[in-house]
Formats: C-alpha cells, sequence, structure tokens
C-alpha cells in the first residue's frame, strides 16, 4: 500500500530518480555523479533494514526500527513506500519537496516501485534504469560483495528478473558494464534535461518572463 498526492507537483527544481536490481551498480554510479555535480543533492531514504559495511545512519538511509516507519506511513510523511526483499523503505515529503521547490536538482535511489510512484507525483520526473550487462556478470557482482549467503543471492537474482522487467517504464535506461562509460551516460541524461525547453521554463522563469516565452 502506498501514499499518493491527489494532483501531480510542479517544481522549478528538476527530480532524476535512479533504480535497479541489487548488484548492478546504482549507488555507486549515484555517489560519483554527486561528486562531480555540486549542483545536484541526494535524497536520504528511510528504511527498517540494518546498515551494511560502512554505512551511516543518515548518509546512506534514515535507519529506523518497523514501528517507527509504519508510524511515519499513518502520519502521511513519505511520497512513497515500498517492501523490498523484506524490508521497508520510504521517501520522505520534507526530505525533497522543499528544496525541489527552491530549485535544487535533486537524485533519488529508489526501487521500481517507488519510481512509478514518483511518477505520478512528479510529472517532469525523469525515470533512469541501470541494467547489468547480463545475469552472469550480477550474479558475480553480488557474489563479490561478500554480503549475502548464496540463498540470499538466488533470491536477489530472482527478484531481479521481476525489477529489470519493468525498465520498459523507465524513460532511459543506462548499461552498466563498464563503470566509466555509465557514469558519462548518466551524466549526459542528467545534463540534457536540464537544458529542456520544460525544464528551462521551469528553473529560469524571469529569463523566459523578460523574453515573453511563459505564453
Amino acid at each position: 500500500m502506498r501514499t499518493a498526492a491527489p494532483t501531480p507537483i510542479e517544481t522549478p527544481g528538476n527530480l532524476f530518480v535512479v533504480a535497479a536490481p541489487s548488484g548492478a551498480g546504482k549507488s555507486s554510479l549515484v555517489k560519483a555523479l554527486l561528486e562531480l555535480d555540486s549542483h545536484l543533492a541526494v535524497s536520504v531514504s528511510h528504511t527498517t533494514r540494518a546498515p551494511r559495511g560502512q554505512e551511516q545512519d543518515g548518509r546512506e538511509y534514515w535507519f529506523i526500527d518497523d514501528a517507527s516507519f509504519r508510524a511515519m506511513v499513518a502520519h502521511g510523511d513519505f511520497f512513497e513506500w515500498a517492501e523490498v526483499h523484506g524490508n521497508l523503505y520510504g521517501t520522505s515529503r520534507t526530505a525533497i519537496e522543499a528544496r525541489l521547490m527552491a530549485g535544487e536538482d535533486m537524485v533519488l535511489e529508489i526501487d521500481w516501485q517507488g519510481a512509478l510512484q514518483i511518477k505520478k507525483l512528479f510529472a517532469h520526473a525523469v525515470l533512469i534504469f541501470i541494467l547489468p550487462p547480463s545475469w552472469d556478470e550480477l550474479r558475480q557482482r553480488l557474489q563479490r560483495r561478500g554480503e549475502d549467503s548464496p540463498q540470499v543471492i538466488d533470491q536477489r537474482m530472482a527478484n531481479a528478473r521481476v525489477e529489470v522487467s519493468h525498465a520498459r517504464d523507465f524513460d532511459y535506461v543506462i548499461i552498466n558494464a563498464l563503470f566509466e562509460t555509465a557514469l558519462f551516460d548518466l551524466k549526459t541524461v542528467v545534463h540534457s534535461q536540464r537544458l529542456k525547453f520544460a525544464a528551462q521554463r521551469r528553473n529560469k522563469s524571469q529569463v523566459f518572463k523578460a523574453l515573453d516565452l511563459l505564453r
């Protein structure tokens, strides 16, 4: 079950939504993009899963318990939320709405379900799906992480087939075979979106008004 806004939200800031199956390299690509683009900020989602490795509360995710998460759902604090791999994930309203309205560009790392829900809320959101080059490579990446048991990896692979089937619902698809190439593609999507007429009109409304282009 998900929360939803009654009407699409228009903001001067651009919203980029990146989804991928586990192991496709989504987090690494977004992290590298943020290091290169000072005009882009990431929204930190809430989750009930435990931190992995060097993850820190408030950096990769806000880590909360199940009861706290469901209380936030009941209070309408999330734009979208879903259960993924047995854990709950949600995108906070306050985390992105104010910044988008201020003209800042935001990127969300969420699952495909959340991405499609965000598209209903923000008509101008740009959906980007990261694909692995093959199923064998995806399994090898999951194994190299050394974080999951063989049974968990099998489950992630099964889930990945469902997730990848929804790539057709996204605006852009990037194949992460070579990291540097995929990062270049991701940067290109972000830059191209910023130059679209509608995006420029939302973000540079004063210029468009002066040039009589707001009609």
